[in-house]
């Protein structure tokens, strides 16, 4: 997969607390069937040795649809699965640390929600940002939200792609596309419900923010 052309516009990010008594892989595949065009693999709850089993499954699935995997925080799951790449928050391993452990080839993103750690990211070898929180969000309550107008402040700084994230829904997802995101990235909108749905409806949205 060459990372260059790398589709960000439908940046999908597992939670299994939504799944209630759903198969996670099933919930997985039906969310790339459905039009997803990157998956990131967070589990914070599970030990490394599950989240490396866990992770090895779900790239099979990747690789059979051909989109790519992503890993939160874990650079070394990331590399032991041959994942596509791994991101990383500003508590984390320094990006530029990263880059040198992944290597070139290895897709990096990095989380900012200022402009000074996005310019940052960008100089330590990020491929992408994950901008937010936009607005906020039931997955991380305690994330100040930055707004459109923040999202909007971080794109002009940067020439990397930026992803939303943080409270996206379907309801508000144009006027984040129109603030400059490149992509969207979603947690509760993608797997709370139904998940087919879910994606077709942020699909429509993106498709007609498209054509203006």
């Amino acid at each position: 997969m060459i990372k260059t052309n790398i589709d960000y516009s439908l940046y999908a990010i597992t939670e299994r607390s939504y799944l209630g008594e759903r198969d996670f892989l099933e919930a997985v595949e039906e969310a790339i069937k459905a039009g997803i065009t990157v998956l990131q693999l967070r589990e914070k709850d599970i030990s490394g040795r599950e989240f490396y089993h866990l992770a090895l499954q779900v790239r099979k699935l990747t690789k059979a649809y051909g989109i790519p995997l992503i890993i939160n925080d874990r650079v070394d799951i990331a590399l032991a699965v041959d994942a596509d790449g791994v991101h990383v928050g500003q508590e984390d391993i320094p990006a530029k640390a990263v880059r040198k452990i992944m290597g070139p080839e290895k897709i990096l993103g990095v989380s900012a929600k200022t402009v000074e750690e996005a310019i940052k990211a960008e100089q330590d070898g990020a491929d992408y940002l994950g901008v937010g929180a936009v607005f906020p969000s039931p997955t991380k309550p305690s994330s100040k939200a930055i707004g459109l107008e923040g999202l909007k402040e971080i794109k002009s700084k940067v020439k990397i792609p930026v992803v939303a994230i943080g409270g996206i829904t379907k309801d508000n997802a144009k006027e984040v596309l129109a603030a400059g995101a490149d992509g969207l990235s979603c947690i509760s909108a993608v797997f709370c419900g139904n998940i087919t749905e879910n994606v077709k409806a942020l699909k429509k949205v993106l498709y007609e923010s498209r054509k203006h």
